[in-house]
């Protein structure tokens, strides 16, 4: 799944979330930028780690989801219009 489809999902999950918490984990940045609070967790040999992402990192992750490489300014892009459209969704 991805594009247009994708994007949906975000819509209804974020539907849902107004009256249930909600716990996605997801590859999917259409997913992932209705999200209230994103995390990434990363698993090494050693260990897994958690971190809560700020709106800076969080753009970062969803921009390093989107192109699969670091620094991509037409991600950087593309997941500043997720994030306005997902805000734009809330209301």
């Amino acid at each position: 799944m991805g594009g247009r489809a994708a994007v949906e999902v975000g819509r209804r999950l974020l539907r849902l979330a107004r009256n249930a918490q909600v716990i996605v984990v997801t590859h999917l940045p259409q997913v992932a930028a209705f999200a209230d609070h994103h995390v990434r967790v990363e698993r090494t040999d050693a260990a897994t780690t958690v971190t809560r992402l700020d709106d800076a990192e969080r753009l970062r992750e969803l921009s390093r989801m989107l192109a699969g490489q670091e620094d991509s300014v037409a991600a950087r892009a593309h997941a500043e219009e997720l994030i306005a459209v997902a805000v734009a969704d809330r209301g």
